[in-house]
């Protein structure tokens, strides 16, 4: 069930706002430029399906969302207990981070949670299957999928160069965990 939490920047054990409602996520990240959405309808792919199959899946979804955005390519990610180096990618996720163009996940199994730093709130969205998240390029944030993390989503990128992170160096995504280290 994805989940939106809301906290003051400074007190991360008390909680502004906690929903698991769809539309009142959706509009509480709506002012903040977040597209927030669940893509219900087509028959969900097997964890283990080809790229082409995922992707043929949702095209629909992805041709329209790609022409409203000017996206210029999807691919899908794959990150388990197995995946090479996990601790390692998970400490550069964790790290509060801006990119040059939105960051688009679908997830199509599993979730993790999108943590947002905007002005002097943060908001720690739980994305799990069906959910679409944009995260607008400039905005402050981090992902955490856990210590053993288990998610297939779809990656909707304009340039794939503009992914790169840029790195705040604040120590604030730490305060704010999802999962334990």
């Amino acid at each position: 069930m994805s989940t939106l939490t809301i906290f003051q920047d400074t007190q991360p054990e008390q909680p502004v706002l906690v929903t698991s409602d769809p539309v009142a996520i959706a509009a509480q990240l709506k002012p903040l430029g977040v597209r927030f959405e669940r893509w219900e309808g087509p028959t969900i792919p097997a964890r283990d399906a080809d790229e082409e199959t995922v992707l043929a899946t949702y095209r629909p979804f992805l041709d329209k969302l790609m022409g409203e955005t000017c996206a210029g390519s999807a691919d899908v990610l794959r990150v388990d207990a197995n995946t090479p180096n996990w601790d390692t990618l998970r400490g550069k996720f964790l790290s509060e981070h801006t990119h040059s163009e939105d960051e688009v996940r679908f997830f199509v199994h599993g979730g993790g949670h999108f943590i947002l730093h905007v002005a002097d709130r943060i908001y720690d969205v739980e994305c799990t299957q069906t959910d679409l998240i944009s995260v607008p390029e400039g905005t402050k944030h981090w992902f955490d999928g856990g210590p053993t993390p288990d998610f297939v989503t779809l990656r909707i990128f304009t340039h794939k160069e503009g992914w790169v992170a840029a790195y705040t160096g604040t120590d604030l995504a730490h305060k704010f965990l999802a999962y334990p280290l």
